[in-house]
């Protein structure tokens, strides 16, 4: 197993959240944290750790820097509404995350590699920054030159239905075609994401 794939194995079991297929396997067979005392019951954790975990559950899901996730939360607090649930809509939005979502990819950090890598297509045009924010009724495709190269013949074929959570209402994919379209805002409740996203609000709002 590469360094990277030790890395997420060890981060999936520390948050308790399954950050890659392979990871998954290995919180089946260790469910408990890594470490010496991984299996040892430990005492109560404090109101800031549990807050902490949670924020660190949403930035390990989506791939963040603390940075990206705070201008994230910033933003989402000045809308109407929940803010925990504008936080999550808005950063199903971004386009590394719908790559994911439609089966382009096995992981997010494979999504994000390929966008960078100018194989994304939305309307037409590359996009190679992750954060791009899909608006609803526009087209994300691969690149045709793209097409034809190994991962996205996996992926064509439904090589990663089986490690991905079903695809949500907000997105229309033709993955045969390797195209989806957004097309709603996502809503909360739709977004296969493992977070209590209200103890992500009282973490930041205790900064």
């Amino acid at each position: 197993m590469s360094s990277q794939s030790r890395s997420k194995t060890r981060l999936s079991r520390a948050l308790g959240i399954p950050l890659t297929p392979k990871a998954a396997r290995y919180l089946e067979k260790r469910p408990y944290a890594p470490g010496e005392h991984g299996r040892t019951k430990r005492k109560a954790d404090s109101d800031y750790a549990v807050r902490l975990r949670e924020k660190q559950r949403l930035r390990a899901q989506y791939g963040l820097g603390e940075k990206q996730l705070r201008i994230a939360f910033n933003d989402a607090h000045r809308r109407a509404g929940m803010t925990g649930d504008n936080l999550v809509e808005a950063l199903e939005t971004r386009l590394d995350a719908l790559v994911l979502r439609a089966g382009f990819a096995r992981t997010t950090a494979q999504a994000r590699q390929f966008v960078t890598h100018r194989h994304i297509l939305v309307d037409g045009k590359i996009v190679d920054r992750p954060s791009f924010k899909v608006k609803p009724g526009q087209l994300i495709h691969v690149k045709p030159k793209s097409e034809g190269t190994e991962p996205f013949q996996v992926a064509a074929a439904g090589g990663h239905v089986d490690v991905l959570p079903k695809t949500p209402a907000y997105l229309e994919v033709e993955i045969d075609k390797l195209q989806a379209r957004l097309v709603r805002e996502p809503k909360r409740a739709e977004v296969p994401i493992q977070c209590e996203t209200q103890l992500v609000v009282e973490y930041y709002a205790a900064r």
